[in-house]
């Protein structure tokens, strides 16, 4: 039995046309069927019915698609650790990071990657279901976004990062600036700034606070650029509500100032380092993985 076969089979499945799954595989509709012919004569058995212009699997072609599709996988990840350990891809990272983690890390890690030889770098952004996407089609090798956002599924590695500080932060001039006991109804009087919140930071705000504290109507601007959020704080009266360590150059600068609630903010950032289980993994992981740890501090 042949891994090409199988490969070719499942591209059938999934595209229910021979014309479609041949253009998919660059190969001819006629080497595609005499390639399902020959996995047929392997398995001793038909795998698919032809009814009307459709093609359906019989149900030694469905549990062959099942089985296949994780021996095709396997392959996949023989074949990826064979080029790891005679040195291809040694010091390559694709790695997707989220809005705050972003913020924090984006710039940090391009430039130390300068100050590593022979290091390969790439970074995307986007929603964490799209990234997720890109981890399991092996386009990324790593993600770093909030933990909160994250579904959990038996082939992620979801990886706990140290939670960071979260508050609200004005700039220096504001009329809430070095007032003490605010109450989070006083903030409201002015607009609020804050990435999208996850369903669990919005019940803890409302459990804090009250109802008036439901992100979807608390906040007034909204974006996934952290940095974009704290350089309109900087030249506005608007509130930032997020992680603080995101404004904390500001904040060192004396440009902006973490405010001082009655009631501090209960929630906390959780990041999460996501990858593919069962995947083999990069040796510029440790890297990764060290300098990560050590730049997401509260």
């Amino acid at each position: 039995m042949n891994i090409k076969h199988l490969e070719h089979l499942l591209a059938l499945a999934d595209s229910g046309s021979f014309s479609r799954a041949a253009e998919k595989l660059f190969i001819t509709q006629s080497a595609l069927s005499r390639s399902i012919q020959t996995l047929e004569d392997d398995l001793g058995g038909k795998l698919l019915d032809r009814v009307g212009k459709r093609n359906e699997l019989t149900p030694l072609g469905l549990d062959v698609v099942s089985r296949a599709r994780h021996i095709v996988r396997d392959a996949a990840e023989l074949r990826d650790s064979a080029k790891l350990l005679q040195g291809v891809g040694k010091r390559t990272l694709r790695i997707g990071l989220g809005s705050g983690p972003a913020a924090l890390l984006l710039e940090p890690l391009l430039l130390d990657t300068t100050k590593q030889p022979g290091m390969r770098l790439t970074v995307t952004h986007g929603s964490v279901e799209l990234q997720i996407l890109g981890l399991r089609s092996r386009d990324i090798d790593a993600m770093v976004v909030d933990m909160r956002r994250v579904v959990p599924a038996s082939n992620l590695n979801i990886e706990a990062l140290p939670e960071m500080k979260a508050g609200f932060v004005v700039r220096r001039g504001h009329p809430l600036a070095g007032l003490k006991n605010l109450e989070l109804s006083t903030l409201l009087e002015y607009p609020i700034a804050s990435t999208p919140l996850s369903d669990e930071v919005a019940r803890q705000l409302i459990s804090q606070y009250g109802h008036f504290a439901n992100p979807a109507e608390m906040v007034s601007i909204r974006s996934d650029d952290i940095k974009s959020l704290v350089r309109t704080v900087e030249q506005s009266d608007a509130v930032f509500l997020g992680v603080i360590a995101a404004a904390q150059n500001g904040i060192d600068e004396g440009r902006l100032i973490e405010l001082r609630l009655k009631k501090p903010l209960a929630a906390r950032a959780r990041f999460a380092c996501v990858t593919l289980a069962g995947r083999t993994e990069a040796p510029a992981m440790t890297y990764f993985r060290t300098f990560v740890q050590e730049h997401l501090k509260s």
